[in-house]
Order: C-alpha cells, then structure tokens, then sequence
C-alpha cells in the first residue's frame, strides 16, 4: 500500500515538472523566474483550473512562450500580464482583479460567512433564551387536577 501510495505521488509530481518544456525555458535564469512566476498567476484557458505553468495543453505552452517572449522584448511583469488579458480577457487570470464586476467573486464568500455566522448565533441565543424560560408555576386548581390524575382518580 505504502508502495502504491508512493508510486502515485511521483507520478503527479512528474506531470507538473513535465509542464515546462526544456525548449521553452530561458537562458537567464532571472527572467526565467519571473515567466514561472506569471505563468502560476495564468489560467489554462483550455484546463481552466489549472495554471499554464501547470498545464500540457497547447494552448498553455503557446502561452507560456508568449509570456517569455514579452518578458525578453523587456516588458514589465504587469505588462505582460497586462497584455494577455487585453488578448483573452479577464478570465485568463486565476486570481481576478478586484473591480466592480467582480465584487461579487471577493465579497461574496466573505458574506456568505457572515450571513452563516449570523444565523448560528440567533439560532443559539434563541434555543437558550427558550430554554431559560422558566414555566410559570401550577395554580392550587392545576395542581389538585395533577394530584387526582396521578391517583388514577379522573
């Protein structure tokens, strides 16, 4: 089992280490730390969970040579970033920017949280408020009906 454990780990991690073309990689290792690290920030657009420096798709490594060929034309990290987006949108970014059509992507989990919060809260104050309600006591009339009923008496 241990084994069989082993043996799969070494095969994920050997997919993501084949990612990257020898071909595609830089001479200056520099520059070549800055394409690794906007490719992570990249979506596959054919995987689309997965980053181009992750994915074996084609499209991925036409990206990925993209941005080593800005980043060699001496663009900045942003404006290569900047430039893949004006080609595929917003959508080609694995963490989107904050703008006002995608407050709902960053504010939303925050207020499904609170909201989730909120409703635990009243739920628990309201169980013990009824719980500590105390029931008002038996009158001398109740508890004599009480008595008889436990007497068998009707």
């Amino acid at each position: 089992m241990k084994r069989l454990v082993l043996a799969l780990i070494l095969c994920l991690a050997a997919v993501n280490a084949v990612a990257v073309n020898p071909d595609e990689v830089l001479d200056d290792p520099v520059l070549e730390a800055r394409a690794r690290e906007i490719s992570k920030g990249l979506r596959c657009l054919v995987c689309q969970n997965q980053s181009i420096d992750e994915s074996g798709a084609s499209l991925a490594k036409d990206l990925r040579i993209l941005v080593r060929e800005r980043l060699v034309a001496g663009d900045s990290n942003e404006q290569v970033i900047d430039y893949v987006v004006s080609r595929y949108g917003d959508f080609v970014l694995l963490k989107p920017r904050f703008k006002s059509y995608t407050l709902a992507l960053w504010l939303g989990p925050v207020l499904i949280v609170g909201l989730g919060l909120l409703a635990v809260i009243i739920f628990f104050r309201r169980r013990t408020s009824a719980a500590a309600a105390a029931p008002a006591p038996l009158s001398k009339a109740e508890k004599k009906r009480l008595k008889a009923l436990m007497n068998g008496e009707s």
